[in-house]
């Protein structure tokens, strides 16, 4: 689980990388070193605070502590839903439909 004053993922994805490492009894700065990630981007992650990242470093973190991707990643619902980008442009587009006249 992301610390206390992580902010409410909107997206409903949680990392779970601080929880994994305190089970190990690793720290980030040894995830630092033997994955070659940055500190900078492992922080963030381990903080809840990270908006994204590369199959490449999940793959990375998995090989390095010996898991899965569910392992580090899991969904929680959102309290408050954020529609797709996609769903705006739907909408958008069905609103323009219906504005026209003589549709054939």
């Amino acid at each position: 689980m992301p610390p206390e004053d992580a902010p409410e993922p909107e997206h409903g994805i949680v990392v779970q990388l601080d929880q994994l490492l305190k089970e190990r009894g690793k720290t980030l700065t040894w995830l630092e070193e033997v994955s070659g990630l940055s500190y900078a981007n492992l922080s963030k992650m381990k903080n809840g605070r990270a908006r994204a990242f590369w199959f490449t470093s999940l793959g990375r973190l998995c090989e390095v502590l010996n898991c899965q991707p569910g392992d580090i990643l899991s969904y929680r619902t959102p309290r408050t839903p954020t529609p797709h980008p996609q769903d705006a442009t739907s909408e958008a587009s069905a609103s323009t439909e219906k504005g026209k006249i003589g549709h054939g």
